[in-house]
């Protein structure tokens, strides 16, 4: 008697591991790109071809039998095999082409990178960038990138990469403004928020900055940026974005406390892809020509 397992298809788990994460038929079906009827329907005909069902269904969503944790975990298993598969023979290609997918902040992409992947894509035409900006960490093992180019001072172990550079935070004012002799002790500020709360600039502003002095915050470096620039208060910021903003000004002295390491990372299976090779070795030449900006060396006059 055939064994019922032996009659699922790799896309039967993938809708299995897609409910069991997201515990709905929506959103699975919203993951699969498949409509909801679709993925109920299948989901039916899996349950009947195992003759006993994969979920319970609660108000809450849907939780796994005991025979779907197994079944989930063996698809969970399978789509990590696939995975590795994918990235070992990703790293067979012979040369550099294809498409690299890169993920970096908002302001690391326009303030620092935009010209190196510029000069990168007219040197090497037949690789295709894709860029993903945010400030969470993609899992580069589940190939949510190619490349990560972070500001950490703890990359993760699973990763592989150059700290490429030290990023020097200063204090920043409106050019041209009046500020005060002590703009730390007396002036209105802006600051990052919570989102960022892992960077100690936003650790600092927390604990120096009385909340009455706290003119507003920011989810990210861009809009902390235009703030400043705008005099709507005194901030750190990156010095590689102050220092190239002619409307800002810095007010102190880099402070060492809050530096962070720039990386350049990848996942170890595709560290000598040649795509992926060629732009970890474009961007560390490139980042190094700018370490003097990074680290803030060379601040402009006041």
């Amino acid at each position: 008697m055939k064994e019922p397992a032996r009659t699922l298809a790799w896309d039967d788990f993938r809708l299995i591991d897609a409910v069991a994460a997201t515990r709905n038929l929506p959103a699975a079906a919203a993951r699969l790109g498949l409509d909801h009827s679709t993925v109920f329907r299948r989901l039916r005909a899996i349950e009947a071809a195992l003759g006993q069902p994969l979920f319970e269904r609660h108000r809450a969503g849907y939780a796994l039998t005991p025979a779907g944790e197994e079944v989930a975990a063996l698809a969970a298993r399978v789509d990590e095999d696939i995975t590795a598969v994918t990235r070992r023979l990703a790293g067979q290609a012979p040369v550099p082409a294809g498409e690299v997918r890169i993920a970096t902040s908002d302001s690391l992409l326009s303030d620092l990178l935009i010209p190196m992947l510029a000069a990168f894509r007219h040197a090497h035409p037949a690789i295709r960038l894709d860029l993903v900006t945010g400030n969470p960490a993609l899992n580069l093992s589940r190939r949510d990138a190619d490349v990560a180019v972070r500001a950490t001072d703890a990359p993760p172990d699973a990763l592989v990469g150059r700290r490429a550079a030290r990023i020097a935070w200063a204090l920043y004012g409106a050019a041209g403004a009046a500020h005060p002799a002590d703009p730390a002790g007396s002036a209105s500020w802006v600051c990052l928020g919570d989102n960022l709360a892992g960077l100690k600039v936003v650790r600092f502003a927390q604990a120096a900055v009385a909340p009455g002095r706290l003119a507003a915050r920011f989810d990210t470096v861009l809009g902390l940026a235009q703030a400043v620039a705008a005099g709507m208060g005194v901030g750190h910021l990156p010095c590689f974005v102050g220092d190239a903003q002619p409307g800002l000004v810095r007010l102190a002295p880099p402070d060492p406390a809050h530096a962070s390491d720039l990386w350049i990372l990848t996942h170890p299976d595709l560290r000598h892809t040649p795509r992926v090779r060629v732009l970890l070795d474009h961007l560390a030449d490139a980042v190094a020509a700018k370490r003097a900006l990074i680290e803030g060396a060379a601040p402009p006059p006041a």
